[in-house]
């Protein structure tokens, strides 16, 4: 919970106090499920694991390619070469990395609809700078929904206008 008050910038301010001792038995939670719960907190507001996961993949890819070239390169102008093992190797490297890139973008893809699904606000509004008369509004909107008339209110120039007379 504590990512959920940050997010919504609740003012914060620390509190010191002397905490008592514990009044009986010993406490359950230990530092697996601690660190359980901080992998919580982190997955729950960022996708910034799925973005390191995606360009990791596309590094692992891209030193493939390159290590790629450079036996190539190796081989015909000094025509040294370990039989089958540069090929092995960047075959292995490059597939890998893009398989990596690969599941990263879908976990872009996952993440996004993650954070539709909470339907979470793009917008909070701390307070209002001016009032709006619902006549006024609903001239502006034509209907009598509440909140469709906020949401008009806030974007439209109109409503300081109208709201005066």
């Amino acid at each position: 919970m504590k990512g959920l008050f940050t997010w919504i910038e609740f003012s914060q301010k620390a509190i010191l106090y002397d905490r008592d001792p514990r009044f009986a038995g010993t406490t359950k939670f230990n530092y697996w499920k601690l660190w359980n719960f901080a992998l919580e907190g982190i997955t729950s507001f960022t996708t910034a694991p799925l973005k390191i996961a995606t360009y990791l993949g596309l590094a692992v890819a891209a030193y493939a390619f390159a290590y790629g070239a450079w036996a190539i390169c190796k081989t015909i102008v000094f025509g040294e070469s370990v039989r089958g093992f540069p090929t092995l190797l960047v075959v292995v490297l490059f597939l890998g990395g893009a398989q990596l890139a690969f599941i990263g973008v879908l976990g872009e893809y996952l993440g996004r609809l993650f954070d539709e699904s909470k339907a979470r606000p793009i917008y909070l509004i701390k307070h209002l700078s001016f009032a709006i008369t619902r006549p006024a509004a609903q001239r502006i909107m034509g209907q009598s929904d509440t909140a469709g008339m906020l949401a008009v209110a806030l974007r439209s120039t109109e409503v300081t206008a109208d709201s005066k007379r």
